[in-house]
C-alpha cells in the first residue's frame, strides 16, 4: 500500500472521529443514566427499534424483486427505473417527507382515496414513520443487491435454464443463494439508515411521543430546551448504530474470509 495514502486517509478518519469525539466530551456524566432512563427516552429508542425493523422487512420484500428486475431486464426503461429508485439518495429528506405527505395526506389523491372508501389516515401515525423509513432506507438495499447481481454474472441461471429449471426454481435455487452475502450487508444497511431517518419522518409523521417521536426526532425535540438531553440521547442512537453495523454486519462487507 502507497504511503502517500495513510494523509488522506488519516483525514478521512478525523472527520468521521473527531465529531462523535466532540459529542462524547460534552456528556453530563452525572444526568446521563437519569436522561437515558427516562420514559421519553426508552420510548424513542423503542419506536425507533420497531419501526427500523419492520422497515428493513418491507425493503427486504420489496427490494429484492426490484433488484433482480432491474439487474437482469434488458428493457431501455431500466434506466430511467434505475433513476428513480436512487432518487431518495440525493433527494434531501425533507423534500421526500413533502413528496409523501402530498401523496398520502388528506389532500392527497392516494390519501384522499384512503380516507373517504377505508376511513385511513396515514399522515403522523406509527404507519407514517415506517413508510418514510422504507422511502429512504430502500435504495441502499437495491443498489447492493443489483451490484452484486451484475458482478456475479446470469451464467449460473442460464445453466439451470437450459437444464429445465423454471423461472421460480431458477430464482428460488440460483438467483437467492448469490444474492445472501449481499442481502445481508444491504439489509444491516437499511437498518442502520432507517434508524436514523430524521427530515422524511418529522416532516410526514410529525414528532408524537411513543406514537412517531424516535431517537433522531427526540433528538431534535430535546435540542430546543435541554441540550445535555440531546446530547444523550444522540450518543445511544450512535451506540446502537454501531453496535448494529459491527455485530450485525456480514464478513462479506467487511472482505473477510471465514
Amino acid at each position: 500500500m502507497p504511503r502517500v495514502l495513510w494523509l488522506p486517509a488519516m483525514v478521512a478518519l478525523a472527520l468521521v472521529v473527531l465529531p462523535v469525539a466532540g459529542l462524547v466530551a460534552r456528556i453530563d456524566l452525572a444526568r446521563l443514566p437519569a436522561l437515558l432512563g427516562s420514559p421519553a427516552s426508552l420510548n424513542a429508542l423503542r419506536l425507533s427499534l420497531v419501526t427500523a425493523t419492520v422497515a428493513t422487512l418491507l425493503c427486504v420484500v420489496f427490494g429484492v424483486p426490484l433488484a433482480v428486475v432491474l439487474a437482469r431486464s434488458n428493457a431501455r426503461v431500466v434506466r430511467l427505473l434505475r433513476a428513480v429508485v436512487l432518487l431518495p439518495l440525493v433527494l434531501p429528506p425533507v423534500v421526500g417527507g413533502l413528496a409523501l405527505l402530498f401523496l398520502l395526506g388528506r389532500n392527497g389523491f392516494l390519501g384522499y382515496l384512503l380516507d373517504v372508501v377505508a376511513g385511513v389516515r396515514v399522515p403522523f401515525t406509527t404507519a407514517a414513520v415506517v413508510i418514510a423509513q422504507t422511502f429512504v432506507a430502500l435504495p441502499f438495499l437495491v443498489v447492493s443487491l443489483e451490484g452484486a447481481l451484475r458482478a456475479s454474472g446470469d451464467r449460473y441461471e442460464r445453466v439451470a435454464a437450459t437444464l429445465g429449471a423454471r423461472p421460480w426454481t431458477v430464482f428460488r435455487r440460483v438467483t437467492v443463494p448469490l444474492l445472501l452475502p449481499s442481502l445481508g450487508s444491504g439489509a444491516v444497511l437499511s437498518f442502520a439508515r432507517a434508524l436514523g431517518e430524521f427530515g422524511a419522518t418529522i416532516t410526514f409523521a410529525g414528532s408524537l411521543e411513543g406514537i412517531t417521536r424516535t431517537l433522531p426526532v427526540a433528538v431534535y425535540h430535546e435540542a430546543q430546551s435541554d441540550v445535555d438531553s440531546a446530547v444523550a440521547l444522540s450518543l445511544l442512537l450512535v451506540v446502537v448504530a454501531v453496535v448494529v453495523i459491527a455485530v450485525a454486519r456480514p464478513k462479506a462487507l467487511e472482505g473477510t474470509r471465514s
